[in-house]
């Protein structure tokens, strides 16, 4: 699984197909916490984070919410994603 972005120890990362499933979504990962948050709502679905750390991804999201959907079209067909500028 790609690393598309890391900013203050923050992981980002989206699977390839045919593991993924729709809707688009990426994983998140913070020291021992990981969580799952939706592309289109930049919500979390699953998973926990400290709500500093949630905030940030969020933020991320909504600033990067085209590059996402690109990338998440490029792993749906197999194909690597691009790296995203981090939060900065």
């Amino acid at each position: 699984m790609p690393t598309i972005s890391m900013f203050f120890g923050i992981i980002i990362r989206m699977y390839y197909a045919p593991k993924e499933h729709n809707p688009a979504h990426i994983h998140v990962y913070y020291q021992e916490s990981s969580a799952v948050f939706n592309v289109f709502d930049c919500e979390m679905e699953e998973g926990s984070l400290p709500t500093k750390q949630q905030r940030l991804v969020i933020a991320w999201m909504e600033i990067h919410k085209e590059e996402l959907l690109a990338d998440w079209e490029l792993c749906q067909n197999g194909e690597k994603p691009f790296k995203i500028d981090p939060l900065k």
